[in-house]
């Protein structure tokens, strides 16, 4: 025979709830100890650097250093994090950074200035977004193969422009941004635009329909337009908003560099796509991470910082950042079982 089990109840006879805690709770717990184990990685690499480098690690101007390298690379992950949360990749952000540094670095364009030099990184950034996002959303082409003919295609559209050759920057007011002069509160103004554009992706994501939308389309693009969202034209915008990241990144390794080159940006699609995915992006989409991500650039360049300050050798250094991606996945798979 069987037994019939009455679900338990409370002091005023109706039935006590059973379900778990809420889904937000679960979805902060979660973001709490992911954040909480990368601030711990950091910290102890700011540890290891202190312990082999404590003169040179912690002094003031190369932590200046560290921020200003990781703010070029960090505004790139910000814009490849929306793009990854999306279901989307994008490998041609590196070679957007070179093409949008070189073309807002010849003589013709810095005739015009500083404004003349920003605006040009923005608005080639922002069009071969168009570019990719055209492809993508529109022409049903396969993100994947729509950015690898962008990366190649801008990389030698840089070449070509530059010929090879180095493109100084002789404007003294972009120069000037570079210099500890120009810094607010021993902050350089770099890392102040990537802690606004930081900010402001996080707001994105996370509090704007925008955003809802994005993550929507990364879980399931089909639930996703059958629920009323405009999944190409969603997919056009992340892209324009990857190639405005990416506009603004170049002008800010204009700033750091002073010049402009056509190898600028090398492998930035890689060390933009691991800071992702070490900060909690899904590559297959629907969730995604800005505080995460910006974590994750601050340990590959904390990384690279200590391995430069004890001559250790590049190779070594790269097997390092390999270590850390694939474990980062494992992490990933792990929690996705047990949830």
């Amino acid at each position: 025979m069987t037994q019939h089990v009455s679900p338990p109840r409370d002091g005023t006879g109706k039935a006590a709830p059973v379900d778990g805690p809420p889904a937000w709770r679960v979805r902060l717990g979660r973001a709490d100890v992911r954040t909480l184990t990368l601030l711990g990685v950091l910290a102890a690499l700011v540890l290891i650097g202190g312990i082999t480098q404590p003169d040179s690690f912690l002094d003031t101007r190369n932590l200046q250093l560290v921020l200003t390298q990781a703010s070029v690379i960090g505004v790139v992950t910000v814009g490849m994090t929306f793009v990854i949360v999306s279901g989307g990749i994008d490998l041609s952000v590196g070679a957007i950074v070179a093409l949008a540094s070189v073309w807002a670095t010849t003589v013709a364009t810095q005739e015009y200035g500083f404004f003349g030099i920003l605006f040009t990184a923005v608005v080639v950034g922002v069009g071969c977004g168009l570019v990719n996002g055209v492809l993508i959303a529109f022409g049903q082409m396969v993100p994947f193969i729509a950015t690898l003919a962008m990366l190649a295609s801008a990389r030698g559209l840089a070449l070509q422009i530059t010929d090879g050759r180095t493109q100084v920057v002789t404007v003294s007011s972009v120069l000037d941004l570079g210099e500890r002069d120009a810094y607010i509160l021993g902050i350089p103004p770099l890392v102040l635009v990537f802690a606004a554009v930081t900010v402001i992706g996080w707001l994105v994501l996370n509090r704007t329909t925008f955003g809802r939308r994005t993550v929507a389309v990364g879980g399931n693009a089909e639930a996703a337009r059958l629920a009323g969202i405009d999944v190409r034209r969603q997919r056009l915008y992340l892209y324009l908003l990857s190639g405005l990241c990416c506009g603004i990144a170049a002008f800010l390794l204009i700033v750091l560099a002073g010049s402009g080159q056509n190898t600028n940006g090398n492998l930035y699609e890689l060390d933009a796509i691991a800071a992702a995915i070490i900060g909690g992006t899904l590559l297959t989409g629907g969730r995604g991470h800005i505080l995460g991500s910006v974590l994750g650039v601050l340990i590959f360049t904390t990384i690279t910082n200590i391995f430069a300050l004890n001559n250790l050798q590049t190779d070594v250094q790269q097997i390092a950042k390999g270590a850390i991606i694939v474990a980062a996945v494992l992490v990933q798979r792990r929690t996705a079982s047990t949830h």
